[in-house]
């Protein structure tokens, strides 16, 4: 079994329902167990000049005996199944799943990087992490130092 690191999102429709069908999902799939889920957290779009609304952001920690390739084909297919279009780069979406690691793995493929060439800049992902990756590591990623220098007033933890 590998371990795996996603972050989910989603700023369109019912965001936690949105959430928690792709966590639903992600719970079915074969050979797969969810460890852990972090907090949610309501956050500021990323990335944007135009008006749109907030994101519900939250992390996975998942072991597998799925591929990273195999595991990346499936969110999309999750994403579809929830409505998510792809119209441009950092459009409003019913649901975001994205791999940020998978154990030590290091790929550049056209469809896959790993780990997630962006997560150490954003602190939408690195909060919920922070959560379930008790040392803030994650194989050979350390981000303690990296979530210190970034601005978190924008990510507010949403209490149930």
């Amino acid at each position: 079994m590998s371990e795996a690191i996603l972050s989910l999102g989603s700023n369109l429709g019912d965001r936690f329902f949105n959430i928690k069908r792709a966590i639903e999902s992600i719970e079915n799939l074969p050979e797969t167990e969810i460890l852990k889920i972090s907090d949610f957290y309501e956050t500021e779009p990323y990335g944007v000049t135009e008006k749109q609304e907030k994101y519900v952001n939250c992390c996975l920690k998942i072991e597998t005996e799925l591929s990273s390739e195999i595991l990346m084909g499936t969110f999309l297919g999750i994403e579809s199944a929830l409505g998510r279009i792809r119209t441009y780069r950092f459009s409003p979406r019913t649901i975001d799943i994205d791999l940020l690691a998978y154990e030590n793995e290091n790929k550049n493929q056209k469809n896959l990087i790993l780990p997630h060439p962006r997560m150490l800049e954003r602190a939408f992902v690195l909060i919920p992490l922070s959560d379930i990756c008790d040392d803030m590591k994650f194989y050979n990623i350390d981000f303690k130092n990296t979530i210190e220098k970034l601005d978190i007033s924008g990510i507010k933890k949403i209490s149930f």
